[in-house]
């Protein structure tokens, strides 16, 4: 039995996505803080439980049966609460008697136990100590973060605002990494090991270039020298700095196959269909 914790969000669902494509949905257990949000689970017959990071015992019933448990990480910000979350998921999962711990962790927290990478250094210490077998996804952020259906608002100007710097961006999509963690999930030869994934490295220049393909219009990329506002501001400065030009292998050779390319990310993000205007 695989059983997945924090299910019902957006990453989770993908992995259910993946998991039901390549095993029985009998063998698929949502772990989630509120059932009745995932019905649609239930209807495609995977067994839904009711899993809590803030409550461990019923973490402990969610996890009973697991041969492998994917342990999404938290979506709380603050870093003292994530870690104690994490770690009664681990210690309810040892409890439990679960085989194997699969942790999406993110990328050089093995190196860096301190900003957006503290909590995950923390789980990873505490993973090695609990003595238990487990593997370590270790994400990039999100491809989505920059390619999302605000770009047809670039190609409907003819300009892209650029506040990279020109520097390389490694991102990955969630698509991609849901793939992959539904892999390790069910190939034992990619158990016990600790992956770094990324992207394939790509600018804003090229992703200029890619948007003049898929929609056929040209588009200009722009240096944009004002701070963009919230989170998109920080992720900038992080990409100014060099720190998401980190490259490794890893995510293709889990895949057995590429991951998804700029063109075909930014024509899959141009030929959506937009949701319809509220009446």
């Amino acid at each position: 039995m695989i059983v997945l914790s924090a299910a019902s969000g957006a990453f989770g669902r993908l992995v259910i996505d993946q998991l039901l494509a390549r095993c029985p949905a009998d063998r698929v257990v949502a772990a989630v803080r509120d059932p009745r949000r995932a019905a649609d689970l239930t209807a495609r017959g995977v067994q839904v439980r009711l899993g809590d990071y803030d409550d461990p015992a019923t973490l402990r019933a969610a996890f009973t049966g697991a041969e492998r448990l994917l342990l999404i990480s938290s979506p709380e910000l603050e870093t003292a609460h994530r870690v104690g979350q994490h770690k009664a998921a681990v210690d309810a999962a040892r409890a439990a008697g679960v085989g194997s711990i699969v942790y999406t962790s993110f990328l050089d927290a093995d190196t860096q136990p301190e900003g957006v990478t503290a909590a995950h250094h923390a789980t990873e210490r505490h993973l090695l100590a609990s003595g238990m077998p487990h593997t370590l996804l270790r994400h990039p952020f999100y491809s989505e973060a920059f390619l999302n259906p605000g770009l047809r608002a670039a190609v409907a100007s003819g300009e892209l605002a650029d506040g990279t710097g020109g520097r390389g961006v490694n991102t990955a999509l969630r698509g991609d990494l849901a793939e992959a963690a539904a892999r390790v999930l069910t190939e034992d030869s990619l158990l016990g090991r600790a992956y770094d994934f990324t992207g394939a490295l790509w600018t804003y220049d090229q992703l200029a270039h890619a948007l003049s393909r898929a929609s056929g219009r040209p588009v200009v990329r722009r240096d944009r020298h004002d701070r963009a506002p919230g989170a998109q501001g920080w992720l900038e400065e992080q990409v100014r700095s060099g720190a998401l030009e980190r490259q490794t292998d890893d995510l293709p050779n889990v895949l057995g196959h590429p991951p998804t390319t700029l063109d075909q990310a930014v024509t899959a993000i141009l030929t959506e269909t937009a949701p319809a205007a509220p009446a």
